[in-house]
């Protein structure tokens, strides 16, 4: 039997990383991978979440989904149902995330087609993914231009958001992902 050549997965035991620099990106990578996982939760199962964190430098982080008093009241009275004004919010929360999976969907679908290996060179990938365009009937080509306009707008709120965080000298209040 061949002998293994890495570690593999190993427990890592929970202590205070020392190193400053070490410890804000270990932060940073954690957040972001159990904001993935309530996502996913959400997603496969039609739950509500909700996740208060704060950084090494006391910078409070959130994700709360439907919406924060969605899970507030679930956690407090769970046997009760939701009032009018929190039903509509978690409809429209759950509506615009249908929304941004379709969105995902159809950005996975655009990369798959630029990354086709079996294409000779760029030039040639670009050529053919604007010939599959063309080909577009009015209601892809709607759907498209309304997809872009989604993503152009998003562009433009993060780096927004981006400038305003990079210019404000205080500290900044909860991030709410939804």
């Amino acid at each position: 039997m061949a002998e293994k050549k890495t570690l593999g997965r190993q427990k890592i035991s929970m202590v205070k990383i020392e190193n400053e620099d070490a410890r804000y990106t270990t932060f940073s990578k954690r957040r972001s991978t159990l904001y993935k996982k309530a996502s996913e939760l959400v997603g496969k199962y039609d739950v509500d979440v909700g996740i208060t964190l704060f950084s090494p430098t006391d910078k409070p982080y959130s994700f709360f989904h439907p919406t924060l008093d969605v899970v507030v009241d679930r956690f407090f009275s769970p046997n009760t149902q939701p009032s009018e004004s929190n039903r509509i919010a978690i409809e429209n929360s759950r509506n615009k995330g249908r929304e941004l999976k379709a969105e995902l969907d159809g950005l996975d679908i655009i990369e798959r087609g630029l990354s086709n290996p079996t294409s000779g060179t760029e030039e040639t990938d670009m050529k053919k993914m604007w010939e599959s365009i063309m080909e577009f009937n009015e209601e892809e080509v709607n759907e498209l231009e309304l997809w872009l306009k989604s993503v152009d707008f998003d562009l433009k709120n993060s780096l927004s958001q981006v400038e305003n965080n990079a210019s404000s000298s205080t500290q900044a209040p909860p991030e709410n992902v939804d």
